[in-house]
This record gives structure tokens, sequence and C-alpha cells, in this order.
């Protein structure tokens, strides 16, 4: 398996999965597909993050900035998706990992995620890559008019922002 850059090249990619994601009602409460551009803009420059096997990408993981202010400068927001046909073989435990790495090699100490509270094999993913449950966010949001709830995660670099 081989680590590679997300970009605009293999942005196709990236879009064929996360529409999976998008199928299963449990991944995000967006219903449609961003543009590159639009993508882009959202999510930080680093941390773009997708393993291939025989040169198909099988998953994908980025962080999003939780906010434009300062003091928040090292927390992201995650988001790992895995292609269908490759989910419960280890990809996003690869993922997470390889995400943790490079987030903390660039300055972020928190990664954080809600994650809708039936998704329990996403819950259990991240709390084996180190995440720990922080909260508990009841009907945040509809996503296809049904109420959503959301569990809040998080992982606290031991590495980075200890000073």
């Amino acid at each position: 398996m081989e680590i590679q850059l997300i970009t605009k090249d293999n942005f196709s990619e990236v879009e064929e999965i996360y529409q999976q994601g998008l199928a299963t009602h449990t991944a995000t409460f967006q219903n449609g597909l961003p543009t590159w551009e639009e993508w882009d803009k959202g999510h930080h420059g680093f941390c773009r993050i997708s393993i291939y096997e025989n040169n198909k990408m099988l998953g994908w993981t980025a962080l999003t900035p939780v906010s434009g202010r300062c003091v928040y400068a090292g927390v992201a927001e995650v988001s790992v998706y895995t292609a269908q046909e490759e989910r419960g073989k280890g990809i996003g435990t690869m993922l997470l990992n390889e995400l943790i790495k490079q987030s903390e090699a660039n300055g972020i100490w928190t990664l954080q995620s809600g994650i809708f509270s039936e998704n329990q094999s996403s819950i259990r993913l991240h709390e084996n890559c180190g995440f720990r449950l922080v909260g508990y966010r009841e009907k945040i949001g509809k996503k296809n008019g049904i109420w959503k709830d959301n569990v809040l995660i998080e992982r606290r670099s031991k590495n980075t922002g200890t000073d």
C-alpha cells in the first residue's frame, strides 16, 4: 500500500469514496459532493492523505480548521472515508494513524470529530486510535428531515503543543 497526497488530479477518486459515505446516511450532514475548489478551500493544505493499492484509492482522510481564531490554530476536525468494499480491513486505522503522525508534524495538538451516534464503527475506529469521548450533542441537526445526534470525540497529542 502507498500513501499519496490528495490533489486536484485524484480528487475524482476522493469524490467516489465520499459518495459511498453519503449513501450510508450515517457519515455526514452533507447531501451533495463539493467541487474541488470548495473542498480545497475548506481543508488544510496539509494532511490530505489517501491510501492506494494497485493504483486504486482505498480511502482518504483530511483536516478542516475548526476556527479562524488563532487560539485554535492547532485544533482540526477529522474527515476519514474508506471505500465501501474496503471497510473492515484496517484501512481506516492506517489512515487515522498516518493522519495523527502528519498532523503533529504540522503543529496540530487536538484532533476532533463529530460522529453520528449510530455510526458505531466510526466511533470504535477513532477510540482504537486514541480518541476519547468528550460529549454528546442531542438533535444537533437534521439529515434528510431526521434529527441526528452527534458523539463528540477528540485526541489530544502527547507530542505537540505540550509546552
